[in-house]
This record gives structure tokens, sequence and C-alpha cells, in this order.
């Protein structure tokens, strides 16, 4: 029997800024990657969502970025390995407190954004992000792009991982996103997506855009919260799953 989890980027607005629909989309996923003030949220909206998150048995993570509101953290920045150790642990503490105050457990972690990608093929930066973990929590899942350094940094050091793949990004033949520079790098059409995750989930097999099949992981889904289709996104994609006898529950449940 197949088993997955559905993810979902959130809490990603900040100050008079709202972003997302956040109370919606919990309906339909079984995990949550909360922002924690770097590339969006604030204390509020942290706070809001953890909140939130427990109220539907979401499972809590958090989705450290790099410090580029205005970019929304999706703005490659160079930093060093030490710098992305102590940016991972300062957004897990930021998040676990809300979280402990609410009576709540941290589930997993997950970079966002430009963190996430130069991780996926940096070792050095995918080895300090995982040692904060662990050091943080040995307990905690750590999520990245299947196949990626990331996912290997993790289990060296001992860590639960999860390998993600994504509902509405286009992949390249070594499993690598479309960068968002190019063209077709989103899925728009709700029925593209749902095809993607099912063949991904069941066959594990995408697409790429050289019109080749690639050998893919799927541990948990991802849908943007930010995305124009996010929510037809996570309600189509959830119905279809649990049509097709695949059963949808948080990673904390399924590893």
């Amino acid at each position: 029997m197949s088993v997955i989890d559905i993810n979902c980027d959130m809490g990603e607005s900040f100050g008079a800024y709202r972003l997302g629909t956040d109370e919606e989309i919990l309906k339909y996923v079984t995990s949550a990657n909360i922002a924690c003030g770097f590339h969006a949220g604030d204390p509020a909206t942290m706070r809001k969502t953890v909140k939130l998150a427990l109220e539907h048995g979401v499972g809590i993570g958090v989705h450290p970025g790099l410090p580029d509101l205005a970019g929304f953290g999706r703005r490659n920045i160079d930093i060093s390995p030490q710098e992305a150790y102590e940016m991972v642990v300062y957004q897990i503490g930021s998040l676990w407190a809300f979280v402990q105050a609410e009576g709540g457990e941290i589930q997993h972690v997950k970079p966002h954004g430009a963190l996430y990608n130069m991780a996926a093929v940096n070792r050095e930066l995918s080895e300090a992000i995982s040692e904060a973990v662990y050091k943080v929590n040995p307990e905690l899942i750590l999520f990245g792009l299947a196949g990626s350094e990331l996912v290997k940094a993790g289990e060296k050091v001992g860590l639960r991982t999860a390998s993600e793949v994504f509902a509405d990004r286009t992949y390249q033949q070594d499993c690598t996103l479309t960068s968002r520079k190019l063209p077709n790098c989103m899925i728009e059409n709700d029925d593209e997506a749902v095809a993607q995750v099912i063949r991904m989930v069941k066959e594990g097999k995408v697409l790429t855009q050289q019109k080749v099949d690639a050998d893919i992981t799927a541990d948990t889904v991802c849908i943007h919260g930010d995305g124009a289709h996010a929510l037809s996104f996570a309600k189509k994609i959830r119905q279809t799953l649990e049509d097709s006898g695949i059963t949808v529950r948080k990673i904390g449940e399924s590893i």
C-alpha cells in the first residue's frame, strides 16, 4: 500500500501583507512548513499558523529561509556553511518557542526557496543544515529534494529524512527543479499537477522537461501556499490520491 504526506508552505504573511489561504489549505494537507521571519512571516503570523495547524492535526515543520524578505527568500545569497548552520538553528528555535507555548511538537524541518535549492546541490551547505537540525533535536525529520545532497547529508548525520516531490513544479533530467527564471517552470493546470503527483507516488517516475522519464522517490508532496492554484491543487490532489488507494497521512506517522 502506498503512503504519502502532503505538505504546504504557509505562515508567509507579515505585517499588513497577507499571502495564501492557510486556513482553507490546512483541511487538505498533512504537514505545514511555517515561515520563521527571515523570508516571510512574523511573530503574530507564526503563532496564528501554529494554532491553526494544531487545531487541524497537521504536522508542524520549521521553514527556515535566507534573510531576504524583499525577495521572498528566492534569491541566492553567498552564505558560508557556518552562516547556514546559525540561520537554521535560530529559526528552529523561534518556531519551537511558539509550538511549545501552544502545547505542540515540531515534526520536521524543510529549508525554503533558494536555501533549499542551494543545499540540494551543495554538499557543504547541506551538511551544515543537517548538523543544525540534528544538534537541536535528532528526532526531527529533514525534508529535502528527492535525490539531493540535502537528503544524503541528513541520512549521513543520522536524521530521518523525507524525499520531497513537487506538484506544481517541472523537473530537469537530473531531477532538480526547473529554475523559476525559465519558461514552463510551474504547472498551472490542476489535471497536470495531479497526474504528475500520482505517477511519482505510484510509479516512482517523473517526465522531465527533456521529455524523458527520471526515477524519483516520493515520501512527501509539496504544494506552494503562495501559488495561485494552491487551494484547488490541494483539494484535487488529496481526493485523487485517496481515490487511487494511496493513504495520505503526516510524515511523522509514516517513516
